[in-house]
């Protein structure tokens, strides 16, 4: 059997048609494997690996809080998978651009770089933003689609720090695909009812004061508080 030069491998990678990631379906990506060990110490055993690079990914999603519940480690992985074996298997990664030095696909090099600009440009407007404590903005960019992930959870972090309860409802109505940036959501609206002393009425989501034992609303009793 011929021994695969490094440039052989490329090549094939580059001719056959590439695999899709199974915890997505999403069509993974050329990387190439940087120059230390593995897993077991002994070597990445290839030269370029498959990676699934989208941020949507349930296992990448997911690894998140695994990581954090389990190890206090702020980490989480990605799908891989050897070219010449087929074998899929995932890799760990410490942030969001994790590995992405690596990526060897011109067209999505390109993409991150874009990507990277936007995100450096949406977090020295939210700075600026906070600085101003300009709370509506901050929501508008929490709850635009097309914001970078890394600014809406940065702009997650920043409404319940400058929020007031009208920013409340525009945030249970957005839809969150990511579960970091909801889950800090989340910690921001508990934020925002600490700091105004309320909470919502669990049966018409209304915004009532924390002592009420009867919802000004809808007229209905109230559960004691655990």
């Amino acid at each position: 059997m011929a021994i695969l030069t490094k440039d052989d491998v490329y090549n094939k990678m580059v001719e056959d048609k590439r695999p899709v990631c199974p915890h997505c379906n999403e069509e993974m990506i050329i990387w190439e494997c940087p120059p230390m060990t593995f897993s077991d110490g002994l070597g990445w055993g290839t030269p370029f690996l498959y990676v699934c690079f989208n941020n949507d990914c349930p296992l990448y999603l997911e690894s998140w809080k695994e990581f954090y519940d389990k190890y206090a480690r702020i980490a989480s992985v990605r799908c891989i998978c050897d070219p010449m074996s087929g074998n899929v298997d995932c890799m760990p990664v410490y942030s969001r651009e994790g590995g992405t030095a690596q990526i060897i696909d011109e067209r999505l090099k390109a993409e991150e770089e874009v990507r990277k600009e936007a995100e450096r440009k949406g977090l020295e407007e939210l700075t600026t933003l906070y600085k101003a404590r300009d709370a509506k903005a901050i929501l508008g960019i929490l709850v635009a689609k097309e914001t970078p992930p890394g600014v809406r959870l940065k702009a997650a972090e920043m409404t319940g720090e400058v929020g007031e309860l009208e920013v409340i409802e525009p945030i249970r109505n957005c839809v969150f695909g990511d579960k970091l940036i909801k889950e800090k959501a989340e910690e921001s609206i508990a934020l925002i009812h600490e700091r105004n002393y309320t909470k919502e009425c669990p049966f018409c989501a209304e915004i009532i004061k924390t002592r009420a034992v009867v919802c000004k609303h809808c007229n209905k009793d109230l559960p004691e508080p655990e």
